[in-house]
Formats: C-alpha cells, sequence, structure tokens
C-alpha cells in the first residue's frame, strides 16, 4: 500500500472520529493514557524502589520523581472529562437536550463491577486483595452525578467547590476500624483497608469524596466544550480563552497557597539543599485522597494543555500526526486500560519465569531509563490492536462494545 493511500485513510479516519467526538479530550485522554501507562510499567519493573504519598525526597531520583509526577495528571483529567462526557452526552450536537442519568448508572455500575471482576485480576494474578482504585472511583462518581443530575448548575458548582476546597479540612477527621464510623469514613476520605483479615482483604486506594467534587466541576465546565454545528471560529476562540483563563486561575492560586505553604497540603515544602531539590519540595503533592493544591495544578495544566492539543495538534496543526495518534489512544481508553495491565502482568510473570526475582521476592529492571524503554517499546506494540479496535468501535452496532 502507498504512502499516500495510507495517508488518506490516516485523514478520513481522523476526520470521522473529529465528526463524532471532540478530537482534544480524546487527544487529552491519550495522552494522560500513555503517562499512566510509563507509571504502571515502573509500578511492575521498579516496584523494589517503593514511592510512598507524599514521595519520600531522600529516597527518590529525578527520573523517578518527574514519572511518578507526570502520573498525577491521570485520575484528575479522566473523573473531570467524564463529568464533561456526561453533560456533552445530555447536550448532543444535535437534538433537544436528555437526561445523562440513565447513561451514568448504567455506566458507573459497569465500571464497578469491572474493577472487581476484571482489573483487580490483572494487577496481582489473584484475588487475595481487593483493591477499590481509579476506575472504582470514577464508577462510584459516576452514581453520584446521577443522583444530582436535576441540581441547577449553579448548586451543582457550588457544591463541587465546597468539596474540592473544603475537603483538606476534615484531615484531622479520623476513626480507628472498631468505631462506627470507619467504614465511611474510608470509603469517603481515609485510605485504608475495609477488611484486613480473611481469604479477601479489601483496600480502599482511591477515598471518594474529593473525586465526586471533581466529577461535579467537570459538568458543571461541560458547555466550555461544546460542538454546536453552527459555532463559529469566534465562539471556539473564546471557550478556548475561558479555559486559558481557568487554567491560570487554577495555576496562580496554586503558587499562592502553596507556595507560602497556607493551605491545601498536609506536608508543607521545605528548601532544600539546591534548587531542584526545592522545586521537588513544591510539586511533592498528596494524592490520596488528592489535595487542593494536587487538584490546582493538574486541572490547572489540564485546561491548558487542552487549548494547546487543540491548537497545535488537531487536524489543521503543526503536530497532526501525533495528535492523531494520542486521540487513537484516548478514543478507546477502557480497551487500551485493560489490555496494557493484562500484557503487562504477562510480561511481568514470563520475565521473573525467565530470570528469577532479583530484588528479594520480586523481579525488577535496576534505572528508570529501563522503564521509559520498554513503556516506549509497549506503545509502539499496542498501536495497532488500540486502532484496529477504535475502527470496529466506530462502525459497531454492538451496545455492550461503547462501553470500552
Amino acid at each position: 500500500m502507498s504512502s499516500s493511500v495510507m495517508n488518506n485513510q490516516g485523514k478520513t479516519l481522523t476526520s470521522s472520529i473529529r465528526s463524532a467526538r471532540i478530537q482534544s479530550i480524546d487527544m487529552m485522554r491519550g495522552a494522560v493514557m500513555l503517562i499512566m501507562l510509563l507509571d504502571h510499567v515502573r509500578e511492575r519493573f521498579f516496584l523494589h524502589m517503593q514511592v510512598s504519598d507524599p514521595m519520600d525526597l531522600s529516597a527518590t531520583s529525578w527520573g523517578l520523581f518527574l514519572s511518578r509526577f507526570a502520573a498525577h495528571f491521570c485520575a484528575p483529567v479522566f473523573v473531570f472529562l467524564t463529568g464533561v462526557s456526561a453533560w456533552l452526552y445530555a447536550h448532543p450536537r444535535q437534538g433537544k437536550p436528555r437526561s445523562a442519568r440513565a447513561f451514568l448508572l448504567k455506566r458507573g455500575v459497569f465500571l464497578i463491577a469491572l474493577e472487581i471482576l476484571v482489573i483487580n485480576v490483572s494487577w496481582m494474578g489473584s484475588y487475595h486483595t481487593l483493591w477499590l482504585q481509579v476506575i472504582w472511583v470514577i464508577g462510584l462518581c459516576m452514581l453520584t452525578l446521577a443522583a444530582l443530575i436535576k441540581l441547577p448548575r449553579l448548586w451543582m458548582a457550588l457544591l463541587g467547590l465546597l468539596i474540592v476546597f473544603g475537603h483538606n479540612l476534615l484531615t484531622p477527621i479520623q476513626f480507628q476500624p472498631d468505631e462506627w464510623a470507619y467504614s465511611l469514613w474510608t470509603l469517603l476520605h481515609d485510605r485504608g483497608y475495609l477488611v484486613s483479615e480473611g481469604a479477601l482483604k479489601i483496600k480502599v486506594s482511591y477515598p471518594a469524596l474529593p473525586w465526586m467534587g471533581v466529577i461535579l466541576l467537570g459538568y458543571v465546565a461541560g458547555p466550555l466544550f461544546s460542538q454546536k454545528l453552527n459555532a463559529s471560529k469566534l465562539d471556539v476562540s473564546a471557550r478556548q480563552q475561558k479555559r486559558l483563563i481557568l487554567g491560570a486561575g487554577c495555576l496562580a492560586l496554586f503558587a499562592l497557597l502553596r507556595g507560602f505553604n497556607l493551605y491545601g497540603e498536609t506536608l508543607p515544602w521545605q528548601v532544600g539543599a539546591h534548587v531542584g531539590e526545592t522545586l521537588m519540595s513544591v510539586f511533592n503533592l498528596t494524592k490520596y485522597p488528592p489535595s487542593l493544591n494536587f487538584l490546582l495544578v493538574t486541572l490547572g495544566g489540564m485546561f491548558w494543555g487542552l487549548v494547546a492539543l487543540e491548537r497545535y495538534f488537531s487536524s489543521d496543526g503543526r503536530l497532526e500526526r501525533v495528535g492523531y495518534g494520542l486521540s487513537v489512544f484516548g478514543s478507546v481508553p477502557m480497551f487500551f486500560y485493560i489490555l496494557h495491565l493484562y500484557l503487562l502482568l504477562l510480561l511481568y510473570t514470563l520475565a521473573k519465569f525467565t530470570f528469577g526475582a532479583n530484588h528479594g521476592e520480586l523481579f525488577g529492571v535496576n534505572s528508570m531509563g529501563w522503564i521509559w524503554l520498554i513503556a516506549g517499546v509497549l506503545i509502539v506494540a499496542l498501536y495497532y490492536p488500540v486502532k484496529r479496535f477504535s475502527e470496529y468501535k466506530k462502525h459497531s452496532t454492538q451496545a455492550w462494545i461503547k462501553y470500552l
């Protein structure tokens, strides 16, 4: 097949995806999926170098810090854009507005079931611990949004802001396992075990309350991503400008709150021996649950990133090929998520069987350079099957396939 034919087919698929989906959202999802792949390769082959939350900077190299910090963007972007997607579903490009409640309920239950039945096995290959992680919390957030979908947007915005800005005040509240509110508080705010003994342990890795605030704000921000058929270039430019302002506001507030150690983070930053150590301390943020400062810097970067993707990586941008590749990965994020987790489980099992454990009971590589190399090879290897599934999903009439 000639290169011109391949290019034409690529452009045709790009146009098809763009006509049905918002390309910048797919590109952003694709970008964070690839960052997440890097982080999951680290968790497979560099687990002997444990990363705490926040990170222990005395035992963390620059390469490890940067890869982990980049991974911080994944969950906020996905939860926020889930809220945006719900608004877009409720306000289609053509036709009258519709309720997103059934959409959110079905997909929320599906994600929770997927976390329990499929994704947990991909991590350990067994069921000795049930980890309630990011897919679970996205599903729970979708159910929450479904329950609140009839609220006026102003009330929803105020509730989302109250949760995101106020939940750090709840940090001093703690319950012991034998106290009545322990289980509920573990689900909502404090990471820990719901069941710590027995054949099947259950641990909440992603406390849900802050993420509920994020999905509410994503739904409220939906009009900033509207794709009306009669939208002019002026309308698009105005929406981009609003996103730039939102991003600048988030980052400026982060600089104020974090710079003066005022509020929004449990661990104050400290001046290090050199500028690099100081910067790592400033950006060493709490993810479980996500602190206000964590959400400000990640969502602020997301707003700016979305505008950059639209301007420079879209079909008429300078980096169109890169943008197209990102949109392929982002068009079927759940398929990619499940596929890469099971591939990593297979690769790790084969590597440990072949070379044996070289870090205690674990097999691992000795530097982050290997992690980046493995991730790069996997990105190339996964691109074609993901692209084929994206094309299949686009033309499939089967309802279940849309969930992937």
